[in-house]
């Protein structure tokens, strides 16, 4: 992803861009004086533990690394993962946006492979290409277990932030769980993704589509979005989100397997909406523009010009507010919805489909 693109994406009162992390720098110790008694000092200053989780790092670091490539597309640029040895790549499907082929670059080498567009699903902000020719010792990354990421576990973010290939970023799992609202404009997907891990570790322009890693060497997300204060228009230095490991691989396995994603997992109420506004102007509910034939609304009554407030126990003031509910929910669940008819409110059960 290009540098200079910030592109708007929300969160409750954050907006959030697209990419992720740039390593912190590191100076030298000073060295103005020399002498057995500096040495001395220096080790003592230096905790046992400390080398340990440094070594830790660069054990990390010298594993997962050349399983982080730079794609590029275009002007524009971001990050991708090895999935496995047959050369498919995971990454954002705002990464890859609508091309169809792309220029990849590996940690271990200066050489530009080609690759192609296997699928992409903007609905979940993946994709997965493919490398039209499969370089000798292309390293595949291991997968972790989303279930075990917990609060405050050590993770590792790499990939390509502002062009800058093979770039390490280290922080803290900061929550789980978190549901995004991606927005559809400046190459944005409109995506609104569940589950999302959310981290200190800092996020750039072109990480996009990269690995966040645990210690373990293990890809638990791929990181995706970051904040920005709205006030100031800046970023929000240490909010970022990465899609769980567990979704990368069932949106990938599928596409591999399938050529297409075929079981999303994602509740759909099977509607075309759009927010509208009270008297006060404030937004006040989604009205149904079109509902899909033989979808959930349809099969619960809903009519275009029906205004959802309420989906179940969560309030319904925006499109946005109502994919953050869907979001939470899954296929063939039960729930209500509330809506308002010709000024008559009503409530209806439904059951929902698929995205």
């Amino acid at each position: 992803m290009n540098a200079s693109r910030t592109r708007a994406l929300r969160l409750s009162v954050a907006v959030l861009v697209c990419c992720v992390g740039l390593l912190a720098g590191c100076s030298d110790s000073d060295s103005g004086s020399s002498g057995r008694e500096e040495s001395s000092t220096t080790q003592a200053a230096v905790p046992a533990a400390d080398g340990d989780l440094q070594s830790t790092y660069q054990k990390v670091i010298k594993d997962v690394l050349p399983s982080v490539v730079q794609i590029q597309t275009g002007g524009d640029l971001g990050s991708g993962v090895v999935y496995d040895d047959q050369g498919h790549i995971v990454t954002n499907a705002h990464v890859v946006g609508d091309a169809k082929t792309f220029e990849v670059t590996t940690a271990n080498s200066e050489n530009v492979l080609t690759a192609t567009l296997v699928y992409s699903y903007p609905e979940q902000d993946l994709a997965v290409v493919k490398l039209d020719k499969v370089p000798d010792g292309l390293r595949p990354a291991a997968f972790g277990n989303s279930a075990k990421v917990a609060v405050g576990q050590i993770v590792l973010a790499m990939g390509s932030p502002l062009g800058l290939s093979s770039s390490v970023t280290q922080g803290i799992v900061s929550a789980t769980g978190r549901t995004v609202s991606e927005g559809g404009s400046d190459g944005g997907t409109g995506a609104t993704i569940p589950n999302m891990v959310q981290t200190s570790a800092a996020i750039n322009p072109g990480n996009s589509g990269g690995a966040l890693v645990n210690l373990d060497g293990q890809v638990i997300g791929i990181p995706t979005l970051a904040a920005t204060d709205p006030r100031i228009g800046s970023a929000a230095p240490g909010i970022g989100f990465a899609i769980p490991a567990s979704m990368v691989k069932t949106v990938a396995g599928q596409i591999i397997e399938d050529g297409k994603v075929t079981d999303s997992g994602r509740a759909a109420l099977g509607i075309t909406g759009r927010t509208v506004v009270d008297g006060a102007f404030q937004a006040a509910g989604v009205a149904v523009v079109e509902v899909e034939e033989g979808g959930a609304a349809d099969k619960a009554g809903l009519q275009e010009g029906d205004v959802i407030t309420q989906l179940g126990d969560t309030p319904v003031t925006t499109i946005t507010s109502l994919s953050e509910a869907l979001a939470g929910m899954k296929p063939g669940q039960k729930t209500s919805v509330t809506y308002t008819r010709n000024g008559s409110a009503k409530t209806v059960d439904v059951t929902l489909g698929e995205q």
